[in-house]
């Protein structure tokens, strides 16, 4: 298991620098025999060192690429592949491990209706990651390509929102496409509320209608 600071979700891609010498010996041990691991989120404390609290559901990660650099450092190119549920933690030795089972998706309701709300979905989305960029914030490009599938739709656009860590655990938790839709069409309203006025801040600033901080 590699506990860290983000979110990965089924399908997305992850790269890592693996400098720990627990997690290189972890990333050896996985190369050696099946190239994957468990990634959960940190939900308070720091990877580096333990004694960190981690959340209960993360999603495994295969190894797609590895090099080892010359002082022992792993550049990696990880993907997500399935989300899991920690079972039960595991002493460290020498790496963080759990006994964990398969989280597998619900099944939508209605076929129709799960793809008719991804569809009204996307485009929001698109806003969203629009005005992430016209605000001047690292975001992907609303032109971004998406699954049509709402199950997997729904983990990319998780992945793809400017949504905090903690509403990224909520999505990977969710039950299935149908919750993540849900959770989503709250989260990128409030997403798109919250740019939209800071964008109309911005403008009303460049008009001389409100003044800097410290001026």
């Amino acid at each position: 298991m590699f506990p860290l600071g983000s979110v990965l979700f089924p399908s997305v891609l992850l790269p890592l620098h693996v400098f720990e010498p627990r997690y290189r010996a972890m990333t050896r041990h996985c190369l050696d025999a099946t190239p994957e691991f468990g990634v959960v989120l940190i939900e308070r404390g720091h990877e580096v060192g333990g004694g960190d609290v981690r959340t209960p559901v993360g999603t495994v990660a295969r190894i797609v690429e590895a090099a080892e650099l010359d002082d022992g450092r792993w550049v990696l190119a990880t993907v997500g592949t399935r989300r899991v549920r920690v079972l039960r933690w595991l002493d460290d030795a020498p790496w963080p491990r759990a006994m964990v089972a398969d989280v597998v998706d619900e099944a939508v309701a209605d076929a129709a209706a799960a793809a008719a709300a991804w569809a009204a979905l996307q485009p929001r989305l698109r806003r969203v990651l629009a005005l992430a960029s016209e605000l001047g914030e690292a975001a992907a490009p609303a032109t971004v390509e998406l699954a049509d599938d709402p199950g997997l739709g729904s983990f990319q656009a998780a992945a793809l929102a400017p949504i905090g860590p903690a509403d990224q655990q909520r999505l990977l938790g969710a039950g299935g496409p149908d919750e993540r839709l849900a959770v989503l069409d709250e989260l990128l309203t409030g997403a798109a509320e919250l740019l939209e006025a800071r964008l109309a801040m911005g403008n009303d600033d460049d008009d001389g209608d409100i003044a800097r901080p410290g001026t």
